[in-house]
């Protein structure tokens, strides 16, 4: 999950590849449908403005939501070209809140309105979860599953009008990951590579289950060939994504981890400059990914956590796994072995039945647990969750406390980046004068670099929400 508001959350929302930034609830008066290259914006959501990028006549594609979606658009875009689909947008939705949902129709109503002559086909989560709300638009020409939408067959089918209007089959029948080599994502800074789908948790406010369907995990060879791939086309970081990546290895033989896995890549990709995790469950984390963490250079030092909040009780009624200490214990096992990490987390204000003193146990693991960019979620019931039927908080107080929890989570980022002024680091070049340290804070430039260098920086100053830095010399090695 993740929030607007957050920093360091990578590409989304992406329109054809471009990551939206600001504000998700301004209005638009349109989306643009000019090509573009994809960068990383200023924030993430499932929800917000970008670009549809892609030659009018072609396709393009909308990708609402999480990195996962991000991969699969790029392999969506691939089988579209390779069967010749033409004239057609494709919107990759997402279904992580109702709000997201919503986002989702509002889109396709005015992507109908700006292209009405467009084929438009409708998949992701969303899409998944509830077809036939899409299929009831009129501005949907065809809705299409989240298995269905990695198969090659289903864009020849797409080229020549073929098929059923309605293709959603069921995910929870789905067992292997369909998985595809790509080739990167427009620029040469950072890709992603998928190692796994699909969740077999149960957390009483989440619909993603139904939207991916069982865990299951790609082969280790195959995630090692797609980074090579990525590798060999230039990109100088990539990020491993799924649903939930801490459960990788599940339906593969032998035994193998996350760990492992991230021991693998970089033992066999020497190349790679920079490795990252996308979210993790903490509590999934065992002694080998704690090592790797502790001894891999090139697996960079942030970690993103699911931990949703910060009382025992609320985390029994989500049915979570971890409980408060859990967390606090495991951010300062990590900080002791790799003193250098920065932690994110998602956390979800005014859950059902919380109390102030609940909510207070949230603001507190911010300090506790040093957090330093925060994704904040304002809790909205989600239809079909057990938390929908649950005692609900009012939603004048839910807003007021998701506001409070911005705010120190903004305090929060503040601190982090004042301790980096006057130091150096090393920085990968990302777009504009724009670009990342190794624990994925932000930098300007005063100059513009190419995407996908990497550069020594001396940090001179901090807006608060980024740095702001002098280039010294480029970098060769990780």
């Amino acid at each position: 999950m993740s929030d607007p508001q957050a920093p360091c959350e990578f590409p989304s929302p992406l329109w054809g590849g471009v990551r939206g930034g600001g504000n998700p609830h301004k209005k638009r008066s349109a989306i643009p449908l000019s090509p573009a290259l994809p960068h990383e914006g200023g924030g993430s959501s499932s929800r917000g403005g970008g670009e549809c990028a892609g030659q009018p006549g072609g396709v393009r594609i909308l990708t609402l939501g999480c990195r996962l979606n991000a991969f699969e658009s790029e392999v969506m875009r691939g089988h579209a070209a390779a069967a010749g689909l033409g004239d057609a947008i494709i919107v990759n939705t997402c279904a992580v809140t109702g709000e997201a949902v919503r986002q989702a129709a509002q889109a396709i109503r005015r992507l109908r309105r700006e292209n009405p002559q467009a084929r438009l086909i409708v998949t992701g989560c969303a899409a998944q979860v509830d077809p036939q709300r899409f299929a009831d638009m009129a501005e949907v020409d065809r809705v299409v599953g989240n298995a269905e939408k990695m198969q090659a067959d289903t864009f020849r089918a797409l080229s020549v009008e073929d098929g059923p209007r309605l293709a959603v089959n069921d995910i929870m029948s789905v067992r292997e990951t369909a998985h595809a080599l790509i080739d990167g994502f427009g620029s040469r800074a950072r890709a992603y590579v998928q190692v796994q789908n699909g969740c077999d948790h149960r957390c009483t406010f989440c619909i993603i289950p139904l939207g991916r369907g069982p865990s299951r995990s790609v082969p280790a060879g195959e995630v090692v060939a797609g980074v090579r791939r990525l590798v060999e086309a230039g990109y100088a970081e990539v990020v491993l994504t799924g649903v939930d990546i801490t459960d990788y290895g599940r339906g593969l033989p032998g035994e193998m981890t996350l760990g492992k896995l991230v021991r693998h890549i970089l033992r066999h990709v020497p190349e790679l400059k920079r490795l990252r995790l996308s979210s993790i469950d903490q509590v999934e984390a065992d002694k080998v990914l704690i090592d790797a963490i502790a001894e891999e250079a090139r697996l960079m030092p942030h970690l993103h956590l699911s931990l949703q909040s910060g009382d025992d009780m609320i985390l029994k009624r989500m049915k979570r796994r971890h409980s408060r200490a859990d967390a606090v214990a495991f951010c300062n096992l990590v900080r002791r072995l790799r003193p250098d990490i920065a932690f994110g987390a998602d956390l979800i204000a005014g859950f059902p039945t919380e109390t102030e003193e609940m909510f207070a146990g949230s603001v507190r693991l911010i300090e506790d647990c040093g957090l330093s960019f925060l994704h904040v979620f304002p809790f909205s019931p989600r239809p079909g969750t057990p938390a929908a039927r649950m005692p609900q908080v009012a939603p004048a107080t839910v807003k007021e406390r998701a506001r409070r929890l911005r705010q120190r989570g903004e305090a929060a980022l503040a601190r982090h980046l004042d301790a980096y002024i006057g130091t150096e680091v090393e920085l990968l070049a990302e777009r504009d004068r724009i670009g990342r340290t190794r624990g994925c804070a932000e930098v300007e430039l005063a100059d513009a670099a190419r995407p996908g260098d990497m550069l020594n920086v001396r940090v001179t100053g901090s807006t608060g929400r980024r740095l702001l830095g002098e280039a010294i010399a480029p970098m060769c090695g990780p």
